[in-house]
């Protein structure tokens, strides 16, 4: 059976799907989300996104379709994917769900993708994006700082801020990431995973990162 996904408003999420998607972190996440995390995330976000294979829940996203500051917006808050051998193409579906989205809320507008990130596989959600920050061998402009700010100061994650760095130092509690583990470790480049140098997810550590879908490739994702 193909992939299937779906989006549907947090309001409608039933008891069943979130304790399903407690049990993808119990097996295998970098972190732990628990049922009562999840409700509370649903209570916070608008839009959540489930891939399944035959019917078998293998990813999920919260996230929201608005503008900040008047740009078009995917903020990504958290999002989990099983471990499994086809984790990347379930990544990947549920990421170009929420473009084929955008596309119908901002039509021919360029869209940010935000969202924070523990691991560097969690980079592969932002394969087809451009202009990605921060990056291996990119110096961050001023308004790229900006951004991070705005993100910060919109998804509100636990610690303090360098925005030089776009790191969250934690304060203890659960990174709300995309928590993305690659199936071939060997597979990240070196420079990818240098960006997370020194991050502890248990703390509560993660980047703030973000990039573009542009109005030509969202044009693509038409339905």
């Amino acid at each position: 059976m193909a992939i299937e996904v779906d989006t549907k408003d947090c309001t409608a999420l039933s008891d069943t799907e979130m304790e399903e998607m407690a049990q993808i972190s119990t097996h295998g996440g970098a972190v732990e989300y628990t049922v009562g995390l999840i409700s509370k995330q649903a209570g916070e976000w608008v839009l959540a996104t489930q891939v399944r294979d035959n019917g078998r829940l293998m990813a999920y996203s919260f996230f929201t379709l608005e503008r900040v500051g008047g740009t078009p917006a995917i903020l990504i808050g958290l999002a989990s994917v099983k471990r499994h051998s086809r984790r990347s193409t379930a990544l990947r579906a549920m990421v170009s769900d929420q473009l084929r989205r955008a596309v119908l809320a901002f039509p021919d507008e360029d869209v940010l993708v935000g969202a924070m990130m523990a691991e560097p596989a969690a980079y592969e959600a932002y394969s087809s994006l451009d202009s990605v920050v921060p990056r291996p061998g990119y110096r961050a402009s001023g308004e790229d700082r900006a951004w991070g700010r705005r993100l910060v100061k919109r998804m509100g994650p636990a610690g303090t801020y360098a925005d030089r760095e776009f790191r969250i130092e934690g304060e203890g509690s659960v990174p709300l990431v995309i928590d993305h583990e690659a199936l071939d470790s060997e597979s990240i480049p070196e420079e990818i995973s240098e960006l997370f140098a020194g991050l502890d997810p248990s703390r509560g550590d993660c980047l703030v990162v973000h990039g573009w879908a542009m109005a030509e490739f969202l044009e693509k994702l038409a339905p």
